[in-house]
């Protein structure tokens, strides 16, 4: 759950699209002349950084559990359950009159 304010801030694709950027259809650059996607005959293991997938992934204020939504401090299930906006923390609607189990 966001808000509003914060509903702006998701407006961008959340996984990148691998061809965009030189993809399989443009063979060659016209104005340099090279060529763009990947090399012929290049061994990854050693060209490829190693990068961790988890480095950038912050931890839920409340429970500490691990968050895939980016900019966010809260997680999804905390954040319904107290009924607040997953990035700022902004309350967004009452939730005294819910029966909400922790399991």
């Amino acid at each position: 759950m966001v808000c509003e304010k914060c509903e702006l801030k998701l407006k961008h694709v959340a996984t990148p699209d691998p061809w965009k950027m030189a993809g399989r259809s443009s063979a060659t650059d016209k104005s340099s002349g090279t060529s763009g996607g990947r090399k012929i005959n290049e061994n990854k293991a050693l060209t490829s950084s190693r990068v961790n997938p988890m480095k950038g992934m912050r931890k839920c204020r409340i429970c500490q559990s691990k968050i895939h939504l980016e900019g966010a401090y809260y997680c999804q299930s905390c954040a319904y359950k107290k009924g607040i906006c997953g990035m700022c923390g902004k309350k967004i609607i009452s939730t005294k009159s819910y029966r909400q189990s922790a399991t």
